[in-house]
């Protein structure tokens, strides 16, 4: 044969193969980069909720007890509000008969709206101290608490000791309450309260710097003068007692609106009401009896207002100007600025939400009262605003994925533990039922059939490839369809002279239609099909056309083995072929809805084929489709476990998912074009709703959502509980590991294999979820792709021991 040689310095133009190829390669990176997308998605979402939950950089230490002599004294003995003048800790007190109802640990879905609703009906504000993880879960019942006029604090993001964290944390807190904040409500504040705080005289040394950053940071640090320990439900009678204030002095009162069962609080909350507005108590905000101590500072002077009995205590701290940032409010408390942002942090800047003239008078009418009450809101604008709302929006994301994530984890898990059981019971059975000394498809047959062998450059096995067929048991004629080789594989055919070979050459049209050219071309009624780079054992033609001998058989599946399997990436792919040959075949024969013959040893029916419109071009899975078709014309398709042939599989990574995305992305295609199956009667809707289900749950939904079981082990071991965790994961891996030992004793394999099955489930299947994943998204974007070749070494031959 006359080869034509292009001249020096004028590049070949590439064939039909190679473009399809380079668009294959275009197309491929970008769909990886999704599926890598896709997964670190997953990952950033499970993080963001353990987060929420404080599973995820959790800190549970709790100062109990430490020493506070670098705590100046006047610090210990004043209090309970902590305000900002010019960045430095300047407490203050809450007026005489004057309550500050403080809540804590909230929002809660259960409990705030129903405190809210008390307090609505009651007429009366609240101070809520809010956990930002809680503001993302919950953002609804934060700005109907804003709505309603009541005020907020920070209480940090994750309610953590900050007397522990570094300063880049606390920051880190109070930003991120903020960013919370500003998407629930489209506000921000400047108080703040400290979890696992009390009364100002337990402030210790390592507390003070925290609160010392607050105030030159802009917080006013709000503590309390009573505390209702309703937390530990000691009853509504015993609540109300321990929050009354004695003496009639003002106070700034603990309740809970989260953080437990708050069923006392709710009955003892609106009863405290009452009883202390009976007493002539008034309700209001932090914010609110800051500008009440300002108004009676100005209006009564050093001699006291109200009760004229002396000082207030707000008038102890606030003589001499201090309170408004120096300015002393020039003895009117207004000055067109309310509360200036000094009272409630002078570092805050910006202007007070609703600020009016005459706020700093007591009058409290109207909408100037609303405005003094959340004097300590700002309102989110800018970046702050719209980042807010992203954290608010990717909570949301996450408090909806993670259930449906979990849920998907606990049908996946059913699957995978229902399929290995149904997988073992039925293996089992069709081995026993086709090992029977007594069983036999019908008369033997002996009369010669045709072995098609499609070939694109396969120089390097075709010849090991021949002669195992040659050795053949069963009389076959030979047909190698060359596929526009260019590497002169049709030539070493033609070279070895073997009188019942013929070699068909072809234009480059894929391996659908070199399949078909042999089909057309056979002798035989018969036709057994094969890869360029398998090898037949003697007896498997003999062997794989038996089942022919029953008349409903239109196809027969053989027994492909690996024979490159002393690498890990072998190896990997000898247990994946070892149990799906002998569990999932098996199980498929049994049930009549085998979904593909192999395209490394497969027998046909040549009418059959004929029949059905040969081997289609419309998938990149063409034996799938195939056999699809058989099942759906009425022919049964079995799996004749004893017809063995030696394959190369792919030798790195880069192969490996070459070929797994063409089978997982053509066996897409064919269940999409085979999709009326599942309204159609007779034998193609038995496959359409017994077998195409199958392939569905367990060749693509299962095998797509199965990591999840190793995403969320992996969580489980660094944040929740890592022996449990890998027990768990350990336990699947047992029933995994059950399966494939019983797989390997129904084909005879040497078990050594199997120690590094631990290897692939951390690996492997992590690549074939990223394989699945790319093919998902290809038939969703609508690519398409040839028949891919894959490079072979050719170290496959007769194995050892066969003659």
């Amino acid at each position: 044969m006359t080869k034509t040689t292009p001249s020096r310095g004028r590049r070949r133009a590439p064939s039909r193969m190679e473009r399809a190829a380079g668009k294959a390669a275009a197309l491929q990176k970008p769909r990886v980069i999704l599926a890598l997308l896709l997964l670190l998605g997953l990952t950033s979402v499970m993080l963001l909720d353990g987060y929420l939950r404080g599973e995820v950089f959790s800190d549970q230490r709790v100062r109990d007890s430490a020493a506070y002599d670098e705590v100046p004294k006047k610090i210990l003995e004043a209090g309970p509000i902590f305000t900002a003048s010019n960045g430095t800790v300047d407490p203050k007190s809450v007026p005489k008969k004057t309550i500050v109802l403080t809540f804590d640990d909230g929002p809660n879905p259960t409990y705030t709206e129903k405190v809210l609703k008390i307090l609505q009906d009651n007429d009366v504000p609240g101070t809520f101290f809010l956990v930002g993880s809680m503001v993302t879960r919950y953002p609804d019942a934060v700005k109907d608490m804003v709505d309603q006029g009541n005020e907020v604090g920070i209480h940090t993001f994750t309610h953590v000791d900050l007397s522990y964290q570094s300063t880049a944390r606390v920051e880190r807190e109070l930003n991120q309450t903020q960013l919370a904040l500003a998407g629930a409500a489209g506000i921000t504040t400047t108080l703040f309260r400290a979890p696992y705080s009390a009364e100002a005289d337990a402030i210790d040394n390592y507390s003070w710097p925290v609160y010392q950053r607050m105030a030159k940071l802009g917080y006013t640090s709000v503590f309390i003068d009573t505390d209702s320990d309703d937390w530990k439900q000691p009853g509504v009678a015993s609540i109300i007692k321990t929050a009354t204030p004695k003496k009639n002095k003002g106070a700034s009162v603990l309740f809970h609106d989260a953080g437990g069962d708050r069923d006392q609080t709710l009955v003892a909350l609106p009863k405290y009401i009452k009883k202390m507005k009976a007493k002539g108590y008034t309700f209001t905000t932090v914010s609110g009896a800051l500008a009440k101590g300002r108004a009676s500072s100005a209006t009564g002077g050093a001699g006291g207002a109200g009760a004229g009995t002396g000082q207030q205590p707000i008038d102890q701290t606030e003589n001499g100007g201090t309170a408004n940032g120096g300015t002393a409010n020039g003895g009117t408390a207004n000055g067109g600025t309310a509360n200036g942002g000094t009272a409630n942090g002078g570092a805050a800047n910006g202007r007070q939400p609703g600020a009016a003239a005459g706020a700093g008078t007591g009058t409290a009418a109207g909408a100037t009262a609303t405005s003094i009450e959340q004097a300590a809101h700002r309102k989110a604008t800018g970046t702050t605003l719209y980042e807010g709302k992203a954290l608010v929006a990717a909570v949301a994301l996450a408090e909806w994925s993670m259930p449906a994530l979990a849920s998907g984890l606990v049908v996946v898990g059913v699957a995978v533990m229902g399929r290995f059981a149904m997988m073992l019971v039925l293996a089992r059975t069709h081995y026993r039922q086709r090992n029977k000394r007594r069983f036999s498809w019908g008369p033997e047959i002996t009369r010669p059939v045709s072995v098609i062998v499609p070939a694109y450059n396969e120089k390097e096995c075709i010849e090991n490839t021949i002669n195992s067929l040659v050795q053949s048991t069963h009389p076959i004629e030979i047909i190698v369809v060359d596929d526009g080789s260019t590497d002169g594989t049709a030539d070493l055919v033609e070279a070895m002279r073997i009188p019942n070979v013929r070699v068909l050459r072809q234009e480059n049209a894929g391996k659908p239609a070199a399949l078909n050219n042999g089909v057309r071309n056979a002798s035989y009624d018969i036709v057994v099909m094969m890869d360029g780079d398998t090898v037949f054992e003697p007896d498997a033609v003999r062997r794989l056309v038996q089942p022919f001998a029953n008349g409903e058989v239109g196809a027969v599946a053989g027994n492909a083995k690996v024979g490159n399997r002393d690498t890990v990436i072998g190896a990997w792919q000898h247990i994946e072929y070892v149990m799906g040959f002998n569990l999932d075949r098996r199980m498929y024969d049994l049930l009549r809805c085998m979904p593909t013959i192999p395209g490394a040893i497969g027998a046909f029916r040549r009418e059959a084929v004929l029949e059905v419109g040969g081997m289609s071009e419309d998938t990149l899975a063409e034996d799938t489709d195939i056999t699809i078709a058989m099942h759906r014309g009425g022919w049964r398709v079995v799996y004749e476990e004893h017809a063995r042939a030696w394959t190369e599989a792919p030798g790195s990574l880069k192969q490996l998912w070459s070929q797994r995305y063409r089978w997982s992305y053509g066996t897409m295609q064919a269940l999409w074009k085979h999709r009326k199956s599942l309204t159609d009667r007779g034998p193609s809707g038995r496959f359409g709703r017994v077998g195409m289900p199958l392939v569905v749950i367990f060749q693509i939904v299962t095998p797509v959502f199965a990591p999840l079981i190793d995403v969320f082990t992996v969580y489980s071991m660094i944040f929740v509980d890592f022996w449990a965790s890998l027990l768990a994961w350990l336990a699947v891996l047992v029933v995994q590991l059950v399966c494939a030992a019983y797989a390997f004793r129904l084909d005879r394999e040497k078990y050594r294999y199997l120690l590094m099955m631990p290897l692939q489930q951390l690996a492997y299947r992590q690549m074939m979820y990223l394989v699945l994943i790319h093919s998902c998204i290809t038939a969703l974007t609508g690519g398409r792709l040839r028949w891919q070749k894959l490079k072979r070494t050719g170290e496959v031959g007769t194995p050892a021991g066969v003659s």
